[in-house]
């Protein structure tokens, strides 16, 4: 009697067993390729719901599959435990961030370790935990010696509600918290910034890398490169050292048509310049577009404002005096903080112009232009006029010829200018990496000797919602030594953004015990780079990008040997429910522990890959959770009934047999090159189709012992990446040495695997027009589609219309055309 099958009973067990036989420890192994697959580590916010999962399993899949094909693979884990929701969570409870923290990882692990993956759990990291932020440090120090860190006061988006700093990147559309999706608003500060502006263009490249096509877009355009010319206005005002203002212009074919010059009016200049007569106008007006979003400055549906501050430039070309404007639209992060005001030939400034009564002066001619006022501004490409000695050139040769007089001239230079502003790393919170700096009033900013790594986080912090760090008002923290002249000083409060701990936790993976740098260089240059990463493809602008910077500027300082993190790529798609994305608001949250308990890890990881193409998500249906589970059901049914079943050593059917040999290479075929191609939903259904012949041929008798061996252990071996531990049970209930996940994948042989080919007759209206071979299999709408593609159908088919289309399987297709 075949033995109920127990996923509760199976799946703990075998866990079990790898775990005390270190199955899945790795080491570095140079007589087998290696292989890096690695997932983006989860974050530390309590439970893993089936959204995790839905990333986690199928990743593993891949890992497994990579191993089975012989590869040394390294499948780390570990949390990424800095982080605002754990600080609000902790003033929220009356308890420490470390303890709510370590709860959630000791929580997060067990689920994660109940999912059957095969992480070497040896190397797992935290990184809210000393022994790994004192490489942080360590790191942020080395990009300050570097000169890619510095402190700079700037204008930066502030979170009243979590009372903290955004980056640019944490601001939705530029209007909302990503966290909480309070209106964000703009305050100047001292921050800390990384030079990721430096390498923009390295950024935008990713000719090096297997990355979908989608994300290199986002990549670029967030980079946003421009090129174009910046020019020099002529500046001379009394007891003004500034001798002029530079603009970054893409169109210098209508400097000529210059009529007016707006500041940000956050620009430092703003105050120097404004005459006294219009210092009030000028300070109410500063006043309210500080109450604006930057999104609702740069809103093309609202209306254009500004004021005059009562100041001049010169258009060095022109030699004209240029009016000085303030204005919200533009911003003091992008560009020079200045932008000139051409309104004939941008839509911006001819509504500004028009509404302040400014000159418009055309100076590209569009196509029959005599001269007469435009009702609207001209932006495309024309005739240049009222441009001196560029009249009558094409503008876009004008563009060229006027950079080369102003570069010839001194009047401005080409240049190159990028939407990417530096990385902002500074927070104003206390649950992150102490930036390792402190403040001496003799010695200036003095970095923390690297003796000294790592700074930690005191205990005792008084978590007050203030606006700034709880570490300021911890004087045990702020009161110290200066390590150059010994005399008083004090520490940075400031903690470093978390992206920073996700931009080298997966170096760490290579070496987590390693206590003499953060990584071993022997272990790096086996391991790294990353083989194959998958996550989320919201990540394109936040970690991917910081992550590719910061290993391109560790690579500048000679910290590592290669310049791209992550070879290959895959994003995930979500899985929904009701119709909608997981979230505890919406009271959709799906919790795996159930399921697992009910059904088992194996089910609940099948059903996630059949749910739809992984790279697109699919929604949650409890139906379909139990249609896999009953077809897992049937495998092991299956499978423990041919192995009770005494088979005859001849097949009674040998063209039965011959199937049976031939289905078996084609499954192997088919599901081998599925794996490699991450396409999970295609790789069960044909999983599911070669098992339900596998029972068509045990219950009518075709089988021989020999053949249906083949198939049940292909079967087995193809199943154990998506279901490790049924695979397991079952290998070891027919009589195979431990462990499945040990052995190599099946080969297929390409003769057994073809499909018979047959000679398949095509007609026109009932007349033999071609014949073709094709593989027996053919189904109607691959006949269709390949009569209509022959050379010599085509040709009769000209000037008539087609029908219908008659089909005779594994004979003939027949047109019928009028």
């Amino acid at each position: 009697m075949i033995p109920r099958y127990t996923p509760s009973e199976i799946e703990p067990k075998w866990q079990e067993k790898w775990a005390a036989d270190q199955l899945h420890k790795v080491t570095e192994d140079t007589s087998r390729p290696k292989w890096y697959a690695l997932t983006m580590f989860p974050y530390t916010s309590g439970d893993l719901h089936i959204g995790h999962w839905y990333a986690m399993a199928p990743s593993d899949v891949h890992a497994r599959f990579k191993r089975m094909q012989g590869y040394n693979v390294l499948h780390p884990m570990g949390f990424d435990a800095f982080g605002l929701p754990a600080e609000n969570a902790a003033i929220k409870r009356g308890i420490h961030p470390l303890t709510w923290t370590m709860q959630n990882v000791e929580n997060m692990r067990r689920q994660l370790k109940s999912i059957g993956a095969c992480y070497d759990w040896s190397r797992e990291v935290v990184t809210c935990l000393p022994e790994y932020y004192r490489w942080t440090q360590w790191l942020f120090l080395k990009l300050l010696e570097g000169g890619l860190a510095y402190r700079a006061k700037a204008p930066v988006n502030w979170c009243p509600n979590c009372q903290t700093v955004l980056a640019n990147e944490q601001v939705i559309e530029g209007v909302r918290c990503e966290r909480c999706d309070t209106a964000v608003t703009r305050e100047d500060r001292e921050q800390w910034f990384f030079r990721i502006t430096r390498y923009a263009d390295e950024l935008a490249d990713h000719s090096r890398i297997e990355w979908p096509e989608r994300i290199g877009i986002m990549q670029k355009n967030w980079i946003g490169r421009s090129d174009g010319v910046e020019i020099s206005f002529g500046l001379d005002r009394s007891g003004v050292e500034e001798k002029e203002i530079r603009v970054f212009t893409t169109r210098p074919d209508t400097v000529f048509g210059v009529t007016f010059l707006v500041l940000a009016p956050e620009h430092p200049l703003v105050a120097k310049l404004t005459s006294p007569e219009r210092k009030t106008q000028v300070e109410e007006y500063i006043a309210a577009s500080r109450r604006q979003t930057e999104i609702e400055r740069l809103s093309t549906e609202k209306e254009k404002t500004g004021t005059f501050i009562g100041a001049y430039v010169i258009n060095k070309l022109s030699g004209e005096r240029i009016p000085l404007w303030i204005g919200d639209y533009v911003l003091l992060s992008y560009g020079t903080g200045a932008v000139m005001g051409v309104p004939a030939h941008d839509s911006r400034d001819f509504d500004f112009a028009k509404r302040f009564g400014m000159p418009i002066r055309v100076v590209v001619a569009p196509p029959g232009w005599s001269g007469e006022e435009l009702e609207t501004a001209h932006i495309e490409p024309g005739t240049m006029v009222n441009s001196s000695q560029f009249d009558g050139l094409p503008s876009e040769s004008g563009k060229e010829a006027i950079a080369d007089f102003m570069e010839k001239k001194g009047y401005g230079k080409r240049v190159v200018s990028y939407h990417l502003r530096d990385w902002l790393i500074s927070r104003q919170r206390y649950w992150g990496a102490p930036i390792p700096v402190v403040y001496c009033n003799a010695c200036g900013i003095v970095p923390v000797p690297e003796t000294d790594l790592p700074v930690l986080l005191p205990a005792d912090a008084d978590f007050r919602p203030t606006g700034e760090s709880p570490l300021l008002y911890c004087r045990s923290f702020v009161n110290t030594s200066c390590p150059r002249c010994k005399g008083p000083a004090r520490r940075e409060t400031d903690t470093m953004d978390t992206f920073m701990c996700s931009s080298w936790y997966f170096l760490r993976y290579a070496s987590p015990g390693y206590d003499r740098g953060p990584f071993d260089a022997k272990a790096l240059d086996y391991w790294l780079p990353v083989d194959q990463y998958t996550g989320g493809a919201e990540h394109a602008v936040m970690h991917l990008l910081y992550a590719r910077f910061f290993i391109k500027a560790i690579r500048d300082l000679g910290l590592v040997p290669f310049g791209e993190p992550f070879t290959r790529l895959f994003n995930q798609g979500i899985i929904v429910a009701q119709k909608h994305k997981m979230s505890k608001s919406r009271g959709n949250v799906v919790n795996p522990d159930s399921y697992v308990s009910e059904l088992g890890a194996d089910t609940v990881r099948a059903y996630l890959m059949f749910i739809g193409p992984w790279e697109q998500g699919g929604e949650w249906d409890d139906r379909g959770i139990n249609g896999m589970s009953r077809w897992l059901n049937r495998v092991w049914h299956l499978v423990l009934q041919g192995q009770e079943t005494a088979l005859p050593g001849v097949a009674p059917d040998q063209g039965a047999a011959r199937e049976l040999r031939h289905r078996t290479h084609k499954t192997i075929k088919k599901v081998t090159e599925d794996l490699g191609k991450f396409r999970y939903n295609t790789m069960l259904a044909c999983l599911m189709e070669f098992s339900n012949h596998l029972g068509k041929v045990l219950a009518e008798g075709y089988a021989d012992a020999q053949s249906w061996r083949e198939a049940s252990d292909a079967l087995l071996l193809l199943l154990a990446p998506t279901a490790p531990h049924l695979a397991e049970e079952l290998w070891d209930r027919t009589g195979h040495a431990y462990s499945i996940h040990q052995q190599h994948l099946p080969q297929w042989d390409e003769e057994l695997a073809a499909e018979e080919q047959i000679t398949f007759v095509i007609q026109i209206n009932g007349k033999v027009r071609d014949k073709v071979m094709v593989p027996a299999s053919i189904s109607e709408a691959e006949a269709r589609d390949l009569a209509l593609s022959q050379p010599r159908v085509k040709a009769f088919l000209e000037g008539k219309q087609l029908a219908s289309v008659v089909y005779v399987p594994q004979k003939l297709v027949n047109l019928v055309v009028k």
